[in-house]
């Protein structure tokens, strides 16, 4: 719709039928309460972020046990090489030793690494996975700035 169209249809000079355009003339309405099978498909060239991270091996997995119980999902995660963040804020001193305890087990058996990450939290990392550190620029030897 032009501009002079719109001023027009804005004014009541004329009528605003450029609405229709949007409608389907193929929309039928059903019964309520029952919606065709296909309702909620998703357009096929649309991939859900899980599966793709999961295809490409970028993911990770956050883990915060309440009890020692909990550790199995942390090894199941890590057997298929996820890392993993286990938040142990939430449990008491004694069964979080033995979650790190385990962990570091586990870490070892796979040839993985296990790193504290901040208090009570430890990252844990396969073995085909690269930690990169992020210190601030000031602090590198090879830096930008340094002008040896």
């Amino acid at each position: 719709m032009g501009s002079v169209r719109k001023a027009s249809a804005w004014l009541g000079l004329v009528d605003d039928n450029d609405d229709e355009r949007y409608y389907d003339d193929d929309y039928s309405e059903g019964s309520e309460g029952t919606e065709p099978a296909d309702a909620w498909v998703t357009d096929p060239r649309v991939k859900v972020a899980a599966d793709t991270a999961e295809d490409k091996g970028r993911r990770i997995g956050t883990v915060t046990p309440d009890s020692f119980r909990d550790a199995r999902a942390i090894g199941e995660l890590f057997r298929d090489g996820v890392p993993v963040i286990m938040n142990l804020t939430a449990m008491e001193g004694a069964d979080a030793k033995r979650v790190v305890d385990f962990a570091a087990g586990l870490t070892f058996g796979l040839r993985g690494t296990i790193e504290r990450v901040a208090t009570r939290v430890f990252l844990l990392t396969p073995a085909h996975t690269e930690i990169i550190s992020g210190e601030p620029a000031g602090r590198r030897e090879d830096g930008f700035f340094n002008q040896s």
